[in-house]
């Protein structure tokens, strides 16, 4: 199985150039299913229903969030009745929504799941546990276990795949909005990166606009953040499988922006 991941989607220059993309990345890499992180795709910051139907349309199987999951109320209002969407699983229980999805590909079945980190983030419950409960319910039934680990530190990233070596297929980083270089396959089978990366403005500061951050930094004041316009850039991620095994065989990064452009 292939997989396709896609990394947090910021506002509509995030989704403009994903959407451009996209027939030439299922082209190129011919993905079984497409993941992506959505939960910065609608202004920056959390998930509508009309952007939640645009992703799908555009080709994404699966959606994926994190911190700002709840930033758009209007979630409360679909949520429940998102098929494609999941939350991060370590929320609290009784949490709308749910944080982990089975969907069957070519004959097999793919378990995705989401969790938070909780270093330097909200207080919530353990992802590690939650891991734990969750690998253990699809033991049986899931052939494939993918999970976007959507945290701030590397540390606690890096120990979540060392955790999960040889239980699930794959743990790839999201938040920072930063790709890092360190994807590969650890020991036992487990495809690893620490962050994706962001897909959305390539001159901004993390997808917003430079001058609010910078004043911030200057003045520690309260400031708006707004997603910036400009350049763009794409970040992701394909990651090869066996399904006999549950184990990844590799997993390569992809980056597209003007220093680096796609090449079919």
């Amino acid at each position: 199985m292939r997989i396709l991941f896609i990394g947090d989607i910021v506002g509509s220059p995030g989704r403009k150039i994903w959407k451009e993309y996209m027939p030439r990345l299922v082209s190129k890499y011919k993905p079984d299913v497409t993941i992506v992180n959505a939960e910065n795709s609608s202004g920056g910051k959390g998930l509508t229903k009309k952007v939640y139907h645009e992703l799908l349309e555009a080709g994404a199987d699966i959606l994926t969030m994190g911190n700002h999951m709840w930033d758009k109320k209007e979630i409360f209002d679909f949520i429940d009745d998102a098929e494609h969407v999941i939350r991060p699983a370590n929320f609290p229980e009784g949490t709308p929504g749910k944080g982990m999805v089975i969907k069957k590909v070519r004959g097999k079945k793919l378990a995705v799941i989401n969790l938070q980190g909780r270093t330097f983030m909200n207080a919530i419950d353990c992802p590690f546990r939650k891991a734990d409960d969750l690998l253990s319910e699809v033991r049986q039934e899931a052939d494939i276990t993918f999970i976007d680990f959507h945290a701030e530190a590397t540390s606690e990233k890096l120990a979540l795949a060392w955790y999960l070596d040889g239980r699930a297929t794959a743990v790839v980083g999201t938040h920072t909005h930063v790709p890092t270089a360190d994807n590969r396959v650890l020991p036992n089978g487990l495809a690893y990166i620490t962050d994706v990366g962001m897909t959305g403005p390539y001159d901004g500061i993390l997808g917003v606009e430079r001058e609010a951050v910078i004043q911030r930094f200057l003045t520690n004041l309260p400031t708006r953040f707004e997603v910036t316009k400009g350049r763009e850039q794409l970040n992701g991620v394909v990651i090869d499988t066996d399904s006999n095994t549950g184990k990844a065989t590799s997993i390569k990064r992809i980056h597209i922006s003007d220093d680096a452009p796609f090449f079919d």
